[in-house]
């Protein structure tokens, strides 16, 4: 009798195999060489418009911002130099200017130099800053192409030299295949 207990028991704790899955890791996901071309092509387009394509979100206020300062730069200079430029043209023509009395002649032309030198030099910092977000797409892009794993690997490495047995400290180039 008690050998039937038992064997009742023991029959009910195994367990039907299940078929393992085996998933290919090292199945590569297939590269679109043109991905960074078209990158360049959307930020030239619509400023971060490429940071988007590659999915990096975090940088399209940075673009905006950036090209949002050169342009607000630009014009506040460009009006200040108007301004300036204004009073001088009707300061020569005889009349009086908002700054009579207040800025010399002299004052009126370096006031109207400095300005335009820096209405250009936000201008070229803006045409900079748009040409920065274009390669950025495109180097984006092109590293999210980059294949990081173990196999490449740049480490330090702490070693005693065989001839006079000192210890010397060096960079580890390891490949494996």
């Amino acid at each position: 009798m008690l050998l039937l207990l038992f064997s009742m028991v023991l029959c009910a704790q195994t367990k039907k195999p299940q078929p393992l899955l085996v998933i290919d890791t090292t199945k590569a996901k297939p590269l679109n060489p043109l991905a960074p071309t078209k990158a360049a092509f959307y930020s030239a387009i619509l400023p971060g418009l490429g940071q988007a394509y590659n999915k990096r979100y975090w940088k399209i206020p940075i673009v905006y911002g950036a090209l949002g300062t050169g342009v607000y730069f630009f014009m506040d200079n460009n009006k200040k130099y108007h301004r300036f430029r204004d009073a001088y043209k009707i300061r020569i023509a005889g009349g009086k200017d908002e700054f009579d009395g207040q800025y010399s002649d002299a004052t009126l032309i370096n006031a109207q130099k400095v300005f335009q030198r820096n209405r250009d030099l936000s201008f070229l910092i803006t045409v900079g800053l748009y040409v920065l977000n274009i390669v950025d797409a495109n180097v984006d892009a092109h590293l999210l192409q980059f294949n990081v794993n173990d196999n490449l690997s740049l480490r330090p490495d702490y070693y005693q030299n065989d001839i006079n047995y000192k210890h010397n400290v060096g960079l580890s180039l390891n490949y494996q295949f």
